[in-house]
């Protein structure tokens, strides 16, 4: 008689969320991924698990698949197959783009990363680290940040004339806390300009919040290098991918095999990038009707609205919209209580099944305000109240609604027990 093995009972995933009726406003952390993504990674799992480098006809079928998807997130991005280097997500794709950039400057003496100070974590704390090694080989320039978050493009002409070697310059392309668009085309028409007098200058930009956002034509955009992760876009988590243009040099940062054209070791996330395929197909489609967005950030105005009008009506002040001068994502909105203390207002919305944050997921548990809100000039006390609300395309009026009913009484009860 054989052994009976124990096997846990596997919980429902959707359970929890139906049973608490969450309403998940934090979609600017991570995106529910499809329920035709999720087919596209079991099936992986299931059906295509070969390894893609194996020269057997399975490992080549599965090598086809992932071409497949290749070409699906590479027309996303207006861009050729080639072009792509799948890695783990945004992180990664950032690392590399930087680290592997400047590790192909051989012989260069000096390197210059011009950034701001209102980037991802996986870009500012990637240029600490950089400008503490090599005994200073690698000077970190600060581009000024004019109102509402925005990167002063007036200034990188200057920085660019006095900089010191090759210049990379590196700048989201939407933050990911304010929603707040980044001057892409001008700094890029800084660097092309510089690039026509003689300077080594490439541009960068962590595109993590705007790809499947927003229509991004990675060649037209003058940019050089392009990070974005899948599950930003409802595709799965560990997946995303780093654009190249053409005749752009870099040194693999991952070292330990061929693939990804030599320039990222190790055998690849085939669920994942099918996965992402999916989601990249998904997104296009969505991005090509303008009504679809703007729908959304019709929704994000009225939450925005009923807030304020909820707390003038409560006899409380309205929040204050963090970036509301910028061009921001249809997504997202950063308001900020003043005098009150983001975690708790965070608490208070999760118990009653809303779902926010303060800023960037990486940096949750932190009790000081988001450095980012910090670099923007924000008042003390309101950058300690401040919350991200960020929708996706799945966002209903009805959810809105009642989001916006839970955060007044919420910021309410807490005004009575916290006067200012």
């Amino acid at each position: 008689m054989a052994k009976e093995v124990y096997r846990p009972a596997t919980p429902d995933p959707l359970k929890w969320y139906d049973t608490m009726d969450l309403i998940y406003l934090d979609n600017n952390a991570t995106t529910r991924p499809t329920p035709e993504v999720s087919a596209a990674v079991a099936e992986a799992h299931d059906e295509l698990w070969g390894n893609p480098s194996s020269v057997h006809r399975f490992g080549q079928r599965v090598r086809q698949r992932l071409e497949l998807a290749r070409a699906a997130t590479a027309s996303l991005l207006g861009a050729r197959p080639r072009e792509l280097v799948l890695t783990s997500g945004g992180t990664e794709s950032c690392a590399l783009a930087i680290r592997g950039l400047r590790a192909a400057q051989r012989g260069a003496e000096r390197f210059t990363l011009v950034t701001t100070d209102i980037e991802h974590a996986a870009v500012r704390e990637l240029a600490e680290a950089m400008a503490t090694e090599g005994e200073g080989t690698t000077v970190v320039v600060k581009l000024p940040l004019l109102e509402g978050g925005v990167a002063d493009a007036s200034v990188l002409p200057g920085l660019l004339a006095d900089a010191a070697g090759p210049v990379l310059v590196s700048v989201q392309w939407a933050n990911n806390e304010t929603g707040a668009i980044q001057p892409i085309a001008e700094l890029a028409a800084a660097v092309a300009d510089a690039r026509q007098h003689g300077a080594k200058v490439w541009l960068h930009s962590d595109a993590t919040q705007a790809v499947g956002k927003l229509p991004v034509d990675a060649p037209g955009s003058g940019v050089d290098l392009l990070s974005f992760a899948a599950h930003k876009f409802h595709g799965p988590k560990g997946v995303g991918g780093l654009w190249l243009r053409r005749g752009v040099r870099l040194r693999p940062v991952q070292l330990g095999g061929p693939q990804e054209t030599e320039r990222r070791g190790g055998t690849e996330n085939v669920p994942g990038v099918l996965g992402l395929g999916v989601a990249a197909e998904q997104a296009a489609d969505f991005l090509s009707d303008p009504a679809k967005r703007d729908a959304v950030a019709g929704l994000r105005d009225e939450l925005e609205r009923r807030v304020a009008d909820g707390l003038r009506d409560a006899g409380h002040d309205p929040p204050a919209v963090n970036s509301a001068s910028a061009p921001r994502l249809w997504n997202t909105t950063n308001l900020g209580f003043r005098g009150l203390e983001a975690e708790a207002i965070l608490l208070g919305l999760s118990e009653r099944g809303v779902c926010a944050s303060a800023g960037a997921a990486c940096s949750s548990g932190s009790l000081e305000p988001s450095p980012v809100l910090w670099a923007m000039g924000i008042d003390e006390p309101v950058a300690h109240g401040s919350v991200r609300l960020s929708l996706s395309r799945f966002t209903t009026a009805d959810e809105i609604g009642r989001a916006a009913e839970v955060l007044v009484a919420v910021v309410a009860r807490l005004g009575r027990v916290l006067p200012v």
